[in-house]
């Protein structure tokens, strides 16, 4: 069993910059992905970068060059560093790591991020 604690989010005003944490607990394999999603009012929950064990990373087309993730293997933990917010970027964000050859899937409860005009 895998539990994820996001921290980091908060509000901030457009321009400006947060820095989401996320620590696993339980044990993470390294073929876990691991990642950022979002879900902004009254929509779908979206990608917002996952990256791989050995480094590989994918971004959502709408935060390429804004958003950057990094991973630490040995402490279990994925951050996501977020540069140029806009209101658009109005969201809860959630930790996710998950394995589907290993049928594994977990979430964390969430952290909210809101970016004032």
């Amino acid at each position: 069993q895998v539990q994820l604690a996001e921290s980091g989010g908060g509000l901030v005003q457009a321009g400006g910059s947060l820095r989401l944490s996320c620590a696993a607990s339980g044990t993470i394999y390294s073929i876990d992905v691991m990642g950022w999603y979002r879900q902004a009012p009254g929509k779908q929950r979206e990608l917002v970068a996952t990256i791989t064990s050995d480094g590989r990373i994918n971004y959502a087309d709408s935060v390429k060059g804004r958003f950057s993730i990094s991973r630490d293997n040995a402490k279990n933990t994925v951050d996501l560093q977020m540069n140029s917010l806009n209101p658009e970027d109005t969201a809860v964000y959630y930790c996710r790591t998950y394995a589907p050859q290993l049928l594994r899937d977990y979430w964390g409860q969430g952290t909210q991020v809101t970016v004032s005009s």
